[in-house]
């Protein structure tokens, strides 16, 4: 099953002799045995899509075909690990072949040799449909499910007993309906532009809690939804991915650095293996995968990457996890798909993009949501999508950025005006939205306080008043301005500078908790409340600015999490007893 090159052009080739060929086949290509995917076929001509460099390679080598599409292995040994955009692990390459990866390289992903403890969880003579967990091994402090492959169900025949077993060996036995029988090993392949089916899909329900202030109380995500986070250049679309990566509540993490600078990916492979989870005190690298595909690494490999990252997601998702994938960002993405689009002389469409830019988008995100598995209809799992979206010049309105607005639920604008303020995460709170606060209220007024939307809602208020007070402020100063619209922009201040401004590195307020969350926006919103009464007798806003516990009201994330019930119940009375005074001496 072989071809020969017949034309070359950058990361595409030609080669024909593929009779019997199948779209997105993978291909080994050149002398070199370089990894590639069928993208095109015209007769016995196969266009294909080479993610390595094809420097060197000439017309007339071979080009083999593997019969299979491009597909990762799925079993013990992913958390951790950190694989190239088709899942080769680089830390295993670093060791043998040095810093640079050998054109050609072909390195298993998933330790062949390493032993598992299996523990059986089904019996001989048991009906098992696909999904369906036929044992589990300990993977760090998760419960790993060895599960049957999806397209596979029957009766199971053997299973073997508790003991250390390597993923190759055969650990169950299953006879198809057609009668033939197939074994299970705890490794399986799966193709990574398929998605992997489910029972059922379920409607969202509770937040993914991220410990962001401006993301989990004003625009919220959902478990099981996707977000867009786009930005110009400085605006900090790395860092909210690292937050998110570091603190989210979701019980796996796959972060994948598409066309990202190496020199960030590097910040994570060194900070990553020193963080703590918040809620379990281990390292945080033990429910993380990372896929790197830099951009000093080949272009075609990003398309890969994303799908990649994808599939490890569903993966951990069928075992009834909550995961979060963090795609930094979809536009390198988009710019590979451009490029490979005009190698194969594509009419393009807006900006250049391939006119399939739109579906492709959509097939990646809609692989997002909250389900109900496979091969178990009591067990539940979800996958959110955050992905980073890097629109040239800050420009909203070109093709990647519209086209993931009109997919995702979710969009945080970050604002490069608000990052050179130092004001970060740089959300502007006037230009995101999110829309599932009526899926999340709920869970918020259960698990951070009655009355949560109310608050919210009021506080956005007050920050929609000030943006329409800055252009009178702007043009005639604040002094013109009544004492209740004074008063708005004290408040507003206080809700940006103390609220909506979080501080990465401050070990307190790089995380906080939706109760404290709560709390700071209820103090807040009572101080509003207490000096508009102020003013309706006759306090001035320069007498409320000056009292004692407006001073209290900076810098509210810092206080330390389990002091913070405590401290609120401090400002109230402060609160109730100075501006007591002060209504007396207004009047």
């Amino acid at each position: 099953m072989s071809g020969r090159i017949i034309r070359i052009t950058g990361p595409v080739i030609q080669a024909d002799g593929m009779r019997g060929a199948r779209m997105y086949e993978v291909v080994h290509a050149g002398d070199a045995a370089l990894i590639g995917e069928i993208i095109g076929l015209s007769e016995e001509t196969a266009t294909i899509q080479v993610y390595e460099d094809t420097t060197g390679i000439a017309p007339g080598e071979p080009v083999m075909r593997s019969g299979a599409p491009l597909s990762v292995d799925l079993g013990p040994g992913l958390l951790g690990g950190v694989f190239d955009g088709i899942q080769r692990p680089l830390e295993v390459i670093r060791d043998r072949m040095g810093d640079f990866i050998v054109r050609g390289a072909s390195v298993p992903p998933l330790d062949r040799t390493a032993r598992w403890e299996f523990t059986p969880l089904a019996a001989a003579g048991d009906a098992l449909a696909g999904g369906a967990a036929v044992g589990s091994v300990q993977e760090g402090r998760f419960v790993h499910t060895i599960m049957i492959p999806p397209h596979l169900s029957g009766t199971l025949l053997s299973v073997a007993p508790p003991g250390e077993y390597t993923i190759e060996e055969e650990i169950a036995r299953i006879r198809r309906g057609d009668g033939e029988e197939v074994g299970i090993t705890m490794v399986q392949r799966w193709p990574v532009r398929e998605g992997r089916p489910v029972l059922e899909r379920l409607a969202p329900g509770e937040p993914l809690i991220t410990g962001q202030r401006v993301i989990d109380s004003f625009f919220p995500i959902a478990k099981g939804g996707a977000a867009a986070v786009p930005g110009p250049f400085g605006a900090g679309k790395t860092v909210v991915q690292h937050q998110l990566a570091k603190w989210s509540d979701a019980d796996i993490i796959v972060y994948v650095g598409c066309g990202e600078r190496g020199n960030e990916l590097a910040d994570v492979l060194r900070k990553f293996p020193a963080l703590q989870d918040p809620r379990t005190g281990e390292a945080i690298m033990g429910r993380t995968v990372l896929i790197g595909n830099t951009s000093n690494m080949p272009v075609a490999a990003r398309e890969a990457s994303v799908y990649t990252g994808i599939t490890i997601a569903e993966y951990y998702r069928d075992m009834g996890y909550d995961v979060a994938l963090m795609a930094d960002s979809t536009s390198r993405w988009a710019e590979a798909m451009r490029e490979i689009s005009g190698r194969l002389e594509e009419m393009p469409g807006e900006h250049g993009y391939p006119a399939y830019l739109a579906s492709r988008l959509a097939g990646f995100y809609e692989r997002a949501g909250r389900v109900r598995v496979a091969g178990n209809r009591e067990r539940t799992g979800s996958v959110s999508i955050i992905g980073a979206v890097s629109p040239p010049g800050g420009d909203f309105s070109e093709p990647v950025t519209q086209n993931t607005l009109r997919i995702v639920k979710v969009f945080w604008a970050l604002d490069a005006d608000l990052a050179h303020e130092r004001h970060y995460p740089a959300v502007n709170w006037l230009l995101s939205y999110s829309l599932y606060l009526d899926a999340v209220e709920g869970w918020w007024e259960e698990h951070g306080g009655a009355g949560w939307d109310r608050v919210r809602r009021r506080l956005m208020g007050i920050l929609q008043k000030e943006s329409e007070l800055e252009e009178i402020v702007h043009l005639v100063g604040p002094e013109v301005l009544p004492e209740e619209d004074k008063l708005a922009l004290l408040v507003a201040g206080i809700i940006r500078e103390s609220f909506l401004i979080q501080y990465a590195f401050d070990p307190v307020d790089t995380y906080c908790p939706p109760h404290k969350q709560f709390l700071m926006m209820q103090v807040i919103l009572d101080y509003a409340d207490a000096g508009r009464e102020a003013v309706r007798r006759g306090a001035t806003t320069a007498m409320i600015g000056a009292l004692p516990v407006s001073g209290r009201l900076a810098r509210l994330g810092t206080v330390p999490h389990a002091d913070f019930p405590g401290f609120f119940r401090e400002v109230e009375r402060q609160i109730g007893e100075e501006f007591g005074a002060l209504g007396g001496e207004g009047a």
